[in-house]
């Protein structure tokens, strides 16, 4: 299992914004989070970004101030948090996941906001370019679309028999149907047909899972958005209620029960992202900073659920796997 060096030292900083008592002139930084205060998967990605910070000689209390709003998933939450943590205009927000992106710039058009995590930023309006953002966000993707590719072929390469692949995704944002394009245009190098599987709410997701869960030869892909967070928990207990092998995007789901995931390392892309709050708060603009793409990608298999869903993993799978959960 992953060592989680960060979370030790989280322990009191569900209660910021922390009081400075130093005499220096403070730099503000506030973070808005889709998550609640106990959510250890954040609070270690947040351990990164402040360890990263601390690198570049950024200090609590020293000459750093943090602000840090857990939003918890709820979208309207977000955005009243979105407004509060604008009103306070920090020197720079770190908005965490293109949930959080969209209500900050909609409450603020001149505070730097950096992302470390964000699902086609171009198409969501965030920016006006990868190369020349323009405005006053930036940051990273959570992954670009042709991964979508590489999904299927874990898919195929875990559970031979799927010939069917249902695709969880969000129709109300671009990136929905952006990432069922993708995987839509890989389908036929894999032999496989693909259909959209549309999650608004948990109705939404326990329905569509249910009637595609009814043909044969199934399995399925979650996409990024919001409500793959939000209801992350549901996907993973429907997947396996209905013997549906499933990639998923990001390592928690197979720490959480799911299959198998491949995506960004977010320990990186957090580090990364603090590396741009430094840059921003010495002088650079946001809008010059380019959009990144992820450079560390991890593979995480379930063994557990692989063995309860009757698959049994190709060798060369196991070998090329970052983490193997048992």
């Amino acid at each position: 299992m992953r060592r989680r060096s960060f979370i030790a030292g989280l322990a009191g900083w569900a209660a910021w914004p922390l009081t400075a008592r130093a005499q220096q002139r403070l730099r503000r930084v506030g973070v808005i989070l889709p998550a609640a205060a106990d959510d250890k998967e954040y609070q270690a990605w947040i351990g990164a970004f402040l360890q990263a910070l601390g690198q570049s000689d950024w200090m609590i209390g020293r000459n750093l101030r943090i602000d840090i709003h857990w939003a918890t998933p709820d979208a309207a939450n977000i955005r009243k948090q979105a407004a509060e943590l604008a009103a306070l205009a920090p020197d720079v927000i770190l908005a965490a996941g293109t949930s959080t992106v969209g209500p900050m710039l909609q409450a603020t058009r001149t505070v730097p906001v950096v992302f470390p995590t964000a699902v086609d930023p171009v198409g969501a309006g965030f920016v006006a370019s990868l190369a020349r953002p323009g405005g006053n966000a930036t940051g990273f993707l959570l992954y670009e679309y042709s991964l979508g590719g590489k999904w299927l072929d874990l898919l195929r390469q875990i559970a031979p028999r799927v010939t069917r692949v249902g695709i969880l995704r969000d129709p109300t944002t671009p990136s929905g149907s952006g990432q069922f394009g993708a995987i839509q245009g890989a389908a036929s190098s894999f032999g496989v047909e693909v259909l959209p599987l549309n999650m608004r709410d948990a109705k939404d997701i326990e329905g569509e899972i249910a009637a595609f869960g009814r043909g044969s030869n199934g399995g399925l892909i979650l996409t990024g958005s919001g409500p793959s967070i939000l209801h992350h928990d549901l996907i993973i207990k429907l997947a396996a209620q209905h013997g549906l092998p499933t990639v998923y995007y990001e390592r928690f789901y197979a720490a959480a029960g799911g299959l198998i995931s491949y995506g960004p390392n977010r320990f990186d892309q957090y580090r990364r992202a603090a590396g741009y709050v430094d840059r921003i708060l010495k002088g650079e603009k946001p809008g010059e900073l380019p959009v990144q793409a992820p450079t560390r990608f991890e593979l995480v298999i379930n063994n557990k659920t692989a063995k309860t869903l009757g698959l049994a993993i190709p060798p060369a799978l196991l070998a090329g796997a970052d983490e193997v959960i048992e």
